[in-house]
């Protein structure tokens, strides 16, 4: 597969614009699993109050979701490109001759399910944090009277 290109070239035939959203979904499927394997990661991280563990696994995390953003900005740029101002996946995929559209339709779906899982993930894995936060916050400085005399 050929490198990453954010950017939609003037001179990119329909075809080759086609290909390219194709294999933007493909490789959005690899970056999401491994995206969605970080966020578990993370959870564990923050259960176990490791901190560094928990830096590391954002160094790995931001670029891998600037990257999949910015496939999802080529996306759009490209289905705009080839289907209109109003164009969706949804309606690229429709448009597409099989066997390939098959083979998309299934590849979109199970992209779709697995960004609902990182979603899922991130407010779940944000939520504990917050909570781990707010107990320290207490604790620190005794906002409940938790270690006043009685």
């Amino acid at each position: 597969m050929s490198a990453y290109s954010p950017a939609v070239s003037p001179r990119m035939t329909r075809q080759q614009a086609a290909a390219s959203l194709v294999e933007g979904v493909e490789q959005d499927l690899g970056a999401a699993s491994a995206i969605h394997a970080l966020l578990e990661r993370q959870f564990q991280a923050a259960l176990r109050h490791q901190g560094a563990e928990l830096g590391a696994l954002a160094e790995e995390l931001t670029p891998a979701l600037d990257a999949m953003d910015a496939r999802r900005r080529q996306r759009v740029a490209l289905v705009r490109a080839l289907q209109g101002p109003e164009g969706t996946m949804a309606g690229f995929i429709a448009a597409q001759p099989e066997p390939g559209r098959a083979r998309l339709a299934a590849s979109w779906g199970e992209l779709e399910r697995l960004v609902v899982l990182c979603k899922s993930a991130t407010t779940r894995n944000s939520n504990l944090l917050a909570e781990q936060f707010s107990t320290m916050q207490r604790v620190l400085h005794n906002a409940d009277g938790t270690y006043a005399p009685r």
